[in-house]
């Protein structure tokens, strides 16, 4: 199968549908080989496509995050910038997800950041939820990303206030 079939698959529709990207999570973890194609759809020149794979490639990561770590590289570069939201909000759950060396630790902390000014509740929810992902990895991390969760539960958005309390109540 070709990256046009899986363009074809991820194209048509709006921004409302995930369109078919769950069938792609299932066809590329029984045939990883078609990975670097969902990988390349990432950078397409159709907005709908690169939104759904970027949902796939998350979805693929919660269940077998070794399968990107050789993309890391290119995923990282997209997360710096990306400036469709759907692709900011999947990389800011995605990166945290693999096996990260410290400057790149550095980099992902410094995009997620970054995000939380992004006009987009659901990016900043996703950089929360990213930041936390990577304190549990990086110890230095806990004290500052606790101070922004207490905080992002009392001034973020709806979306911020919540995920942020769900985040602090694990912590406990």
């Amino acid at each position: 199968m070709g990256s046009r079939k899986l363009t074809t698959m991820l194209a048509g529709g709006d921004r409302r549908s995930i369109g078919r990207s769950n069938e792609i999570v299932s066809m590329v973890l029984r045939r990883p080989q078609q990975l670097p194609e969902l990988i390349g759809c990432l950078w397409s020149a159709d907005a709908i496509v690169r939104m759904r794979a970027a949902d796939a490639i998350e979805k693929i990561s919660l269940q077998k995050a070794d399968l990107l770590e050789r993309y890391k590289a290119d995923l990282l570069e997209l997360m710096e910038g990306a400036q469709q939201q759907e692709l900011r909000w999947h990389m800011a759950l995605v990166i945290p997800r693999l096996p990260l060396t410290e400057s790149e630790q550095k980099r992902a902390v410094a995009s997620l950041r970054a995000y939380l000014n992004d006009r987009s509740s659901i990016v900043k929810t996703c950089a929360l939820q990213g930041l936390a992902d990577l304190s549990r990895v990086i110890p230095a991390l806990r004290p500052p990303i606790k101070k922004l969760l207490e905080e992002s539960s009392r001034t973020g958005t709806a979306a911020m206030r919540a995920r942020a309390r769900k985040l602090l109540s694990k912590e406990e």
